[in-house]
Formats: structure tokens, C-alpha cells, sequence
């Protein structure tokens, strides 16, 4: 039997490998489709978060390929932002250029290149993704299904650290501590620049990103992982420190009894 009170954790070890599987694929497209493209395809590139800005050269979708000055550096110098078609390129460097398009921002100056192309998302963006990628491993490997997407997620802690949460029952208050502690060196990073004087490097907006996509890894697997119908009730949820699952009915009941 499974610590949660199960036969088998089956479905949560095909979860997490689907979020690795498709975050890795993501994550190493994101260097492969730049091979893909002769040296110098892609340079410069700077337009919206959530928007498409280089379907083409023109029309609908290629705002970003206006011949307007892109933003002023420190040095007050200005820089035209440089081009691209993805509509136009090959069928596997256009889904992740057209990814990255409509998902980030694709600063160059925040970005890196390889093949002397600028890479499809942001440092920040790859730093998100390999978290994903992290999450998806460690919930394959040891995340049960515990009814809720809360206690799925704490699932991943050692039963004995979790012994105290479930006795007294703060297990909301931890899931989201954990869930703030992992997104605050991102909220931090990127506020702070927005603000101030401040600007972060390329590293540390990889470093940064790591476990916001971590936790969201995790969420993502708690999300499609518990599932109640698995159990034949609520009793059967096997829980830290011997807890148990109560239905508020039942507990109101017996607090009138009492």
C-alpha cells in the first residue's frame, strides 16, 4: 500500500512525466530551433508580452517588425528592433518562435543567442521552464494523490516534517507559505527592477525563475493528480500524523452532540 492509502501511484507517475516531457521539450526547443536557422535569422528582438508581434513582416501580427525605435539604453542610444517571420520559417522553428512571441516579451538584452540567434523566451523565461522541468521529476517520483490539491502538493514533504501540520491542521497556511517562499525571489527580482534604478542580470533572473516554475510544476501535477474518485471515501486518504479526513457535516454533528 501507498502512503496515501492506495494500491498504486500509477496515475501521479504519468502526470509528472507529462509535465516534465512537454516542459523539456520546451525547454531544449528553445536552444535547438535557433540551429535550426542560419546564423543571424533572428537579432534584436524586443516587442509585447502576450501578443503577437512577428507572425510577419507585415499586416496583422507584425507589429514588432515596425521600423520604430525599440527603447533607450543607459547610453541614450537608440535601437531599432530587429526582425522576424516566423510564419515564414521552418514548421518546428515557428511553433517555438511563435511560442515565445505570444508568451514573453523577448528583450534582447535580457535574452541569449545561440547560433547567433536570439533565443525564442527570455532568461527568465528558461530559468521558469527548467523549474517546470524539475517539478515535473520530483512529483513522477514521489507526489501521491491526497484527495485535495493542497495536500497532493504537500505530498512531496517526508510524512514526519508534515506530522505537526496535519495535527493541527495548517496545512492551507504551509501550502501557501511554501507557494510565496518559491514565488518571492522572482516577485523580488522583477519589482525591484520595475521601481527602481535596479537591473538584474541575466543569471539572476535564471536563478529567480527556477523555483517560481518549480512551484508551479508542483501545482500543475497536484492539479491533475488528486482526484477524489480514486478513493472509495474520504476515510480511506491515508494522512500525516495519522489525520483523517472529516466532512464538515459530520464534524458539526458531533460538536451538537457533544
Amino acid at each position: 500500500m501507498e502512503p496515501n492509502g492506495l494500491d498504486h501511484r500509477n496515475a501521479e507517475a504519468k502526470v509528472g512525466r507529462w509535465v516534465m516531457a512537454v516542459c523539456g521539450f520546451f525547454l531544449l526547443s528553445f536552444f535547438v530551433a535557433p540551429l535550426t536557422l542560419d546564423p543571424g535569422t533572428v537579432t534584436s528582438l524586443g516587442a509585447r508580452a502576450n501578443a503577437i508581434d512577428y507572425l510577419g513582416t507585415e499586416g496583422w501580427g507584425s507589429s514588432g517588425n515596425e521600423p520604430v525605435p525599440a527603447h533607450t539604453h543607459e547610453d541614450d542610444k537608440q535601437h531599432d528592433h530587429g526582425q522576424l517571420a516566423w510564419g515564414e520559417i521552418n514548421p518546428y522553428a515557428a511553433l517555438i518562435y511563435g511560442f515565445g512571441d505570444l508568451n514573453c516579451h523577448q528583450k534582447h538584452e535580457r535574452s541569449w543567442e545561440v547560433n547567433n540567434n536570439q533565443l525564442p523566451v527570455c532568461t527568465r523565461d528558461i530559468g521558469i521552464f527548467m523549474g517546470l522541468f524539475v517539478g515535473g521529476v520530483v512529483f513522477s517520483r514521489r507526489g501521491w494523490n491526497r484527495w485535495t490539491v493542497r495536500d497532493t502538493c504537500l505530498s512531496l514533504f517526508p510524512d514526519a516534517w508534515l506530522k505537526t501540520t496535519y495535527e493541527k491542521n495548517r496545512r492551507t497556511l504551509v501550502w501557501l507559505a511554501c507557494g510565496l517562499l518559491l514565488c518571492m525571489p522572482l516577485i523580488f527580482d522583477g519589482f525591484l527592477q520595475l521601481l527602481t534604478s535596479y537591473e538584474s542580470t541575466n543569471l539572476k533572473r535564471v536563478l529567480t525563475g527556477i523555483p517560481f516554475g518549480f512551484g508551479l510544476g508542483v501545482l500543475l501535477c497536484g492539479m491533475f493528480s488528486a482526484r477524489a474518485q480514486a478513493f472509495l471515501g474520504a476515510g480511506q486518504v491515508l494522512l500525516p500524523g495519522n489525520a483523517t479526513f472529516v466532512l464538515a457535516k459530520r464534524e458539526a454533528n458531533d460538536q451538537d452532540e457533544e
